[in-house]
């Protein structure tokens, strides 16, 4: 069996803005785009380092049995879910050039106790984004030293 892929896909008021913001801030670049006889975006697709990402429009489907699909921008900035996104390095510099772009910076770049370094960043449509860059491999004991939970791995 081959290995399994999750795509999530992020809904957009304005999916083209989107496409084009998501590229200049987060490095993302388009690997599909299929638009309508007006130039809307049908479907749309990113990635990032061989990794997929949908890209959509506000719709309400049949296929998802009625339910609809809204940007945070249209619910009141609510939001259902954040995307990670590992970084092999440069986590800061990626910061910069997302802020630079006009992500609101919600966390700033820190450190982090599961040895990692991560920011979060809220795109112009009120979607989440954590990033990470992996620092060092840190002690399940020591992680449960400093937060005072218990890790469980696997099954």
């Amino acid at each position: 069996m081959g290995q399994a892929v999750f795509s999530p896909t992020v809904v957009y008021r304005d999916p083209k803005a989107a496409l084009d913001w998501l590229a200049k801030a987060f490095g993302f670049e388009v690997s599909l785009l299929l638009t309508d006889a007006e130039g809307n975006v049908a479907h749309a697709e990113m990635s990032f380092h061989d990794c997929p990402i949908g890209v959509a429009g506000e719709w309400a489907g049949a296929q998802l049995g009625g339910a609809r699909m809204r940007s945070p921008a249209s619910l009141e900035g609510q939001g259902t879910q954040f995307i990670w996104v590992v970084l092999e390095s440069g986590l800061d510099q990626h910061c910069e050039t997302a802020r630079a772009a006009g992500a609101r910076i919600t966390e700033e770049p820190a450190d982090q106790f599961y040895g990692a370094r991560s920011y979060r960043a809220m795109d112009p449509e009120g979607h989440v984004w954590s990033f990470r860059q992996d620092l060092e491999k840190v002690p399940t004991a020591q992680m449960e030293a400093a937060t005072g939970l218990t890790f469980k791995v696997g099954g």
